[in-house]
């Protein structure tokens, strides 16, 4: 990107206020943008796993679902929810290799693009991003391995109560709260973050708000009772990176 582009500057001060790219020197951050293109991704796009892993993104507005699918039964698993200042195609930038995850955007998304290859070179330029880089995987790590007993230790009830706390900010006090990046999913969405099908979520969730736990109706989703809600999830679950 041409640091004259009226872009340049909103990209930069989207990285800073990344978890992932706070607190690196400004110059490294800047060095990364130029050497990025920008992009801009209509809602309800999907890429195969052939198509996510020869570039590096880095989203600047937007959701993104990383996913896992059966081609036999339709069902799908949401691997990881991603959303401003953080990255995808990770993995593959570490070890080269394609991985069988399918990404579609959830809303019309702006995003930095550039070669696997350019962004591997960054990252030997810059080993200072490494401090940043590996508890940011350590992170990724925990999620997936929350996923997983989640999956094989808890019931649905359980589950859907983690995955919406993990959206909510730890520091707060208050009763009342909108879970960051999921409250305005769809009931099929949540059911794929974990492991079920709209059916039973869209019960579940009636049933939370009959007792005031949630506000759920249609593409809105507010919590009203938090430490009911904490209660019904059995222990506070590892939370997603801010």
């Amino acid at each position: 990107m041409n640091p004259q582009s009226a872009f340049f500057s909103e990209s930069i001060r989207c990285l800073k206020q990344s978890a992932l790219f706070s607190g690196l020197a400004t110059s490294s951050i800047e060095d990364i943008v130029t050497r990025c293109r920008r992009e801009t991704w209509k809602r309800r796009r999907q890429l195969p796993m052939e198509e996510t892993w020869r570039r590096f993104h880095i989203l600047l507005s937007g959701r993104v679902r990383l996913s896992r699918g059966n081609a036999e039964n339709g069902r799908m698993i949401t691997l990881f929810l991603l959303g401003p200042g953080e990255p995808f195609c990770i993995f593959s930038l570490l070890d080269g290799k394609p991985h069988d995850v399918m990404l579609e955007t959830l809303d019309d998304v702006t995003l930095l693009s550039l070669p696997m290859d350019e962004a591997r070179q960054w990252l030997d330029e810059h080993p200072e991003f490494n401090r940043k880089l590996l508890p940011y995987l350590g992170e990724q790590m925990c999620s997936l391995a929350g996923l997983a007993s989640d999956l094989a230790l808890h019931d649905t009830e359980t589950r859907l109560a983690r995955l919406i706390l993990r959206h909510v900010d730890s520091a707060t006090t208050e009763q009342h709260v909108t879970p960051r990046l999921i409250n305005d999913l769809s009931h099929e969405s949540l059911a794929e973050m974990i492991g079920s099908v709209r059916v039973v979520v869209n019960r579940q969730l009636q049933h939370w708000k009959q007792e005031g736990i949630v506000d759920a109706h249609r593409g809105h989703l507010e919590v009203e009772a938090l430490q009911e809600l904490v209660r019904r999830a059995e222990e506070l679950p590892h939370k997603v990176p801010a």
